[in-house]
């Protein structure tokens, strides 16, 4: 459950949310970068039907601070 008014954006799958991490069997080591961003406003002008392209757009105006996790994962089937 999301907090009121938090917005998931569409993703590599075709639809809003976090998918999972999901390489193909075999093919080593993926990264899954996290990244979180403090903004001047209270809300981005998106919707989850937005592509990254304009949720980046968006943060790229408004983002005061950010910080990045790097994961990796993989799937040895």
């Amino acid at each position: 459950n999301l907090p009121k008014g938090a917005v998931q954006g569409r993703t590599d799958y075709g639809e809003a949310g976090f998918g999972g991490a999901a390489p193909p069997p075999g093919h080593g080591p993926h990264r899954y970068i996290f990244t979180v961003f403090a903004v001047d406003v209270e809300r981005l002008d998106v919707t989850e039907d937005n592509s990254g392209a304009v949720f980046g757009f968006n943060l790229h105006f408004h983002t005061l601070a950010k910080a990045s996790i790097t994961a990796t994962y993989e799937n040895r089937g």
